[in-house]
C-alpha cells in the first residue's frame, strides 16, 4: 500500500510506474469519482515521455498515444453499456499490443480483462485528510 497526501505525490507515482512499464502490460485503475485516477494516468503518461495533455476519454472510451517509448492505450469504460462495445472498438489489440494499456473503471468489463494484469486501486480517506489517497496495486 502507498499513501499520498497530494496530487503531486499522486502524479509521481504514476510517473515511476510509466517508467518501468513494459511493452505488452494491462494497467486496470478502480476508484470513486474524484479519486485521481486520471492524475495518475497523467503521471504515467509523463513516465512514458507522452508530451501531449492526457484528459480521459469517458466518451471515445479509448485514447491512443503514440509518441512516447511506447504505446499508450488509455481507456475509459465508465459509459459502456455492453461489453460488445468492447468488440466493435477491437479492444483485443490494445490489451495485446505492443503498448501499455491502462483501463479506468476495468471493474465493469472483468469478464473480458486479462488472465494478467497489474490492479491499482485509488481511495479517499478524508479523515486523513482532503488529498489523502491510499494506493493498492496487485498482481492479477
Amino acid at each position: 500500500m502507498i499513501e499520498t497526501f497530494s496530487p503531486e505525490e499522486t502524479f509521481q507515482l504514476g510517473q515511476r510506474l510509466g517508467e518501468q512499464a513494459k511493452p505488452g502490460e494491462v494497467y486496470t485503475l478502480v476508484g470513486d469519482l474524484g479519486v485521481g485516477k486520471t492524475v495518475l494516468t497523467q503521471g504515467i503518461a509523463k513516465g512514458l515521455l507522452i508530451e501531449e495533455p492526457i484528459c480521459s476519454p469517458t466518451f471515445t472510451i479509448v485514447q491512443v498515444y503514440e509518441e512516447g517509448r511506447m504505446p499508450f492505450y488509455h481507456f475509459d469504460v465508465y459509459r459502456i453499456g455492453d461489453i460488445e462495445e468492447m468488440d466493435e472498438i477491437g479492444y483485443e489489440d490494445y490489451f495485446y499490443g505492443q503498448g501499455l494499456t491502462m483501463i479506468e473503471w476495468a471493474n465493469l468489463i472483468e469478464e473480458i480483462l486479462p488472465e494478467h494484469y497489474l490492479e491499482i486501486r485509488i481511495e479517499k480517506d478524508l479523515q486523513k485528510g482532503f488529498d489523502y489517497r491510499r494506493i493498492t496495486m496487485q498482481e492479477i
